[in-house]
């Protein structure tokens, strides 16, 4: 079943407009705009808006889950470019920084005040523990992790994507979002690394 010609604009501005939204709320937050801000702000009926979502709280949900949506889809790509499953995790992470680098305090600090957005939030920081611990597993099967419970490194992880996002590890530390990323890449890898085992001439 094709798409009609006259579906196509209708739905390439949606996409647009998401986009757009995307970019504004990442910058400015969402908490404070009225719909008729963002009318103003993107140059767009009202009508327009509500063919996303039927209240701001929905566009709120709507906005912050496509967020998501491209963050991790562009993790994945560059996840997918590396064979190592090493480097897979500290691609993974400094990915993961670099997709939240554009998020304003505003944004973090109006998405986790939202139980709304909020459950999308914390449903990704679930998710990215999920592929640490897939990660952790493959490599302790392959031999170049020390046997760990993937399981208990992956919920550690999570805990602290979601200090990162909400800015804690940042207040308490001084650390940037991608420094603290790659601390934890490296805190990560050091500790999992499996020790080298003894040759014949060593013994």
């Amino acid at each position: 079943m094709t798409t009609s010609p006259s579906r196509r604009p209708a739905n390439a501005r949606r996409a647009e407009l998401l986009d757009q939204l995307r970019d504004l709320f990442l910058a400015e937050g969402f908490a404070h705009f009225t719909l008729d801000d963002l009318v103003a702000r993107l140059h767009c009926s009202k009508s327009t808006l509500y063919t996303l979502a039927s209240s701001k709280e929905q566009l709120a949900v709507r906005v912050v889950a496509h967020y998501f949506k491209c963050a991790t889809q562009r993790v994945e790509q560059r996840v997918a470019e590396v064979p190592d499953v090493r480097e897979k995790v500290r691609v993974y992470l400094d990915a993961a920084a670099e997709a939240l680098r554009p998020a304003s305090r505003e944004f973090i600090d109006d998405m986790a005040a939202n139980l709304s957005t909020r459950a999308t939030y914390e449903a990704n920081a679930h998710a990215a523990a999920d592929r640490i611990r897939g990660f952790i597993g493959e490599g302790v099967r392959q031999g170049v992790f020390r046997e760990v419970h993937a399981g208990f490194v992956g919920e550690l992880v999570g805990h602290a994507i979601v200090g990162i996002q909400r800015g804690e590890i940042g207040e308490r530390t001084g650390l940037s979002d991608a420094a603290a990323f790659a601390e934890l890449a490296h805190f990560l890898l050091g500790g999992l690394a499996a020790a080298p085992q003894n040759t014949e001439e060593e013994k």
